[in-house]
């Protein structure tokens, strides 16, 4: 697209038929009321039940995502995996369908060294022409990354890499990686919106939330480019309160279904199984009170 990563890049759900398939007319509303609705770009993240794809589904996800993307904003491929092989096999597929950027946290099965994971990144970015977000998954992998790895990732590669650091205490640690790379890095605000105002002040370029509030993303982005922060703190409040119930990956996809369903964007909230407990009948009526406050608050603003 020749226009540099940033904005509010959605993370958008896979939609499945009851029977389990995935459901690519679904998919493809979704992208029209993601783009309608102010984002930049889209995302194929963690929250896309990406892991619960095989191969083959998630190559024809990739492809498609990159084909609804092309020509109204970024498309954002996740390529990591457990092993290297895997990760750069991914990578290819996605830079060839058109992807803007890759995205990859680290293996989760193996708590390797900044060593193993310096050599894990950097295949995938001498493996393709196109940039890669180094995501610190720390909530799903259990670790987080290390500054100093981060930091050589950048010092190595520049601008081809980028940064989307989720471990905490947010705040802090993104001024650390910034100031380890002269305040050159590209970095992302990936909690869902929670800490954007603070990562937006500290340095961030953009934010990574799920799909379902992308409207309010969108406004509370435009209100920080913008200077306004009065609007800005408005449309925080109920967002916080609505992404800090969602504890789990399996509570974000459960809520963010759930939501898109409600909002008439997706037709089933069919989640692929195994899961975890999804939200209750009260946490759902919260999440519903939640929202449309936070669609008021959005509204007032």
């Amino acid at each position: 697209m020749g226009v540099a990563l940033g904005g509010v890049l959605a993370v958008f759900q896979t939609p499945f038929t009851a029977d389990g398939a995935v459901d690519r007319a679904a998919l493809e509303r979704q992208f029209d009321w993601l783009f309608a609705n102010g984002a930049d770009g889209v995302v194929f993240g963690m929250v896309s039940e990406v892991l619960r794809l095989s191969s083959e589904e998630r190559d024809d996800v990739a492809r498609l995502a990159c084909k609804l993307a092309d020509g109204r904003g970024h498309s954002v491929i996740s390529v990591g995996a457990e092993s290297t092989v895997v990760a750069v096999r991914h990578a290819k597929h996605a830079a060839a369908c058109g992807a803007t950027a890759l995205m990859a946290a680290p293996p989760a099965l193996h708590p390797a060294g900044d060593d193993e994971l310096f050599g894990y990144f950097g295949a995938i970015v001498e493996a393709v022409d196109v940039p890669l977000v180094v995501q610190d998954a720390s909530g799903y992998v259990g670790t987080s990354l290390s500054i100093p790895l981060q930091a050589r990732l950048h010092a190595e590669y520049g601008d081809r890499v980028m940064f989307k650091p989720e471990a905490p205490p947010i705040g802090p640690r993104l001024t650390t990686l910034l100031d380890a790379t002269g305040g050159r890095a590209r970095v992302f605000e990936g909690t869902g919106g929670l800490y954007l105002i603070d990562s937006f002040r500290r340095g961030a370029v953009g934010t990574m939330p799920a799909g379902e509030t992308v409207w309010a993303l969108s406004a509370l982005w435009r209100a920080l480019t913008a200077g306004d922060y009065a609007r800005a703190y408005r449309i925080s409040g109920p967002l916080a309160m609505l992404v800090s119930q969602q504890t789990s990956l399996d509570l974000f996809v459960n809520v963010e279904k759930h939501s898109l369903v409600r909002q008439g964007v997706l037709p089933s909230a069919v989640m692929r199984g195994p899961t975890g407990e999804p939200a209750d009948a009260q946490m759902t009526e919260e999440i519903n009170r939640l929202m449309d406050l936070l669609r008021a608050a959005v509204d007032d603003a």
